[in-house]
């Protein structure tokens, strides 16, 4: 594992940009000696070396070009948070008390911040103690319920968490040289994603990476796009939001979807023929969530009845659970074509005749703007868009 020591970090950058041990250590105000200490400790984490030493200079390796590309992304995202703090923090902050800060933000309490970092209550006390006093301010108000986080300590842990998110890829990159495969790659699935078009691109993905972590998280919307947001989530696979839901993220659309109505094989409307929408408003209802693109053209298709749309409905998302209501009773379902293509082929569920139709929905990938993918993480967003060609419209 790379070392969070940012002190060795920024003497790795130097010497990176200037070439030179001696003037590394003169930038850095340190010893040439503990320049050289610092890059062999980070050459052994690293599993080879960074830079090759020759008369004109030091000249960074691959190993050392790609980590310092991802080491000054981290910065990046890291020094402006620190700065407008105090100018000192980027000097002084430490890794261990930006973990303090970010589980103190996530936790609002002391004692659940420290048992989620393994510390002493006292230990993570004092690194936000250390951290207030080097910025000269308050970074959290205390309130009977807990911890309050300032904006400035919001700004500073949402940059730490996205600095740290760089220094693991930066692990998966040195990983890549020597062929191993490091460096779990998360996936935020929404429903139809998740039986539709990720099976297939992670079966081929896995035949070409065999041994490559990958943990797929389901969930709502909000809860994925705040862990993509954080660092904790790669991508998001699913339905895309219109407008995009906040400007550090961008959206690819990968194809177009359709919402159909389904029933059991033998529903009383099954043979209907097109119908109403006032006819569909009087039926029990399994729905997509409130709030899912789905929902909202679920409801807008009834929008237009005076007495508005149907009354008994249930929520859930999952076409497993729709299947088995479905079969039980004389419930209609909602749900994305492509998710249930594979019930509707098979005679599971029946297609419904729906008078009027429904726009087609875009259904694609949301990514952190200014994302640097690895080339495990390349490859399997290459996947994605290969299994998504064959399906939608």
């Amino acid at each position: 594992m790379i070392s969070r020591n940012l002190r060795h970090l920024r003497v790795f950058l130097a010497v990176l940009e200037l070439r030179s041990l001696t003037l590394a250590s003169a930038r850095m105000r340190i010893s040439q000696p503990a320049v050289t200490q610092a890059l062999a400790k980070l050459e052994s984490q690293t599993r080879g070396p960074l830079f090759d030493r020759t008369r004109q200079g030091v000249f960074a390796t691959e190993r050392g070009q790609l980590l310092g590309a991802r080491v000054t992304r981290a910065f990046g995202r890291l020094d402006p948070a620190l700065a407008a703090l105090s100018p000192r923090l980027c000097l002084t902050a430490s890794s261990s008390q930006l973990a303090a800060l970010i589980a103190v933000v996530d936790t609002e309490n002391f004692t659940l911040a420290a048992r989620s970092l393994g510390q002493a209550q006292p230990t993570v006390h004092r690194a936000i103690s250390q951290l207030e006093t080097e910025a000269g301010q308050r970074l959290f108000e205390r309130r009977r319920n807990g911890l309050v986080a300032s904006r400035a300590a919001e700004r500073l842990a949402q940059a730490a968490r996205l600095a740290f998110a760089e220094l693991g890829q930066a692990e998966a990159d040195m990983a890549e040289i020597d062929g191993r495969e490091v460096g779990q790659i998360v996936i935020g699935a929404l429903p139809m994603a998740r039986s539709v078009l990720l099976p297939q691109a992670v079966a081929e993905f896995r035949a070409q990476r065999p041994h490559q972590p990958i943990r797929i998280v389901d969930g709502l919307y909000d809860d994925l796009l705040v862990g993509l947001r954080r660092g904790a989530i790669d991508l998001i696979l699913g339905a895309l939001r219109d407008p995009a839901p906040i400007g550090d993220v961008v959206q690819e659309r990968l194809f177009d979807d359709q919402l159909v109505i389904v029933a059991r094989p033998g529903h009383p409307l099954a043979q209907a023929g097109p119908l109403s929408a006032a006819t569909l408003a009087q039926q029990s209802w399994v729905v997509p969530r409130e709030g899912t693109p789905s929902r909202v053209q679920f409801d807008g298709y009834f929008a237009r009845l005076p007495e508005g749309g149907p009354r008994g409905v249930i929520e859930a998302g999952s076409i497993l659970f729709m299947r088995e209501l479905l079969a039980r009773g004389d419930f209609l379902g909602c749900i994305s074509e492509a998710q249930a293509v594979a019930e509707i082929s098979n005679g599971t569920l029946h297609r419904l005749e729906v008078d009027g139709g429904w726009k087609d929905r875009p259904i694609g990938l949301t990514l952190r703007s200014g994302w640097m993918p690895t080339q495990a993480q390349r490859l399997l967003l290459e996947r994605l868009r290969s299994a998504a060609a064959g399906i939608g419209r």
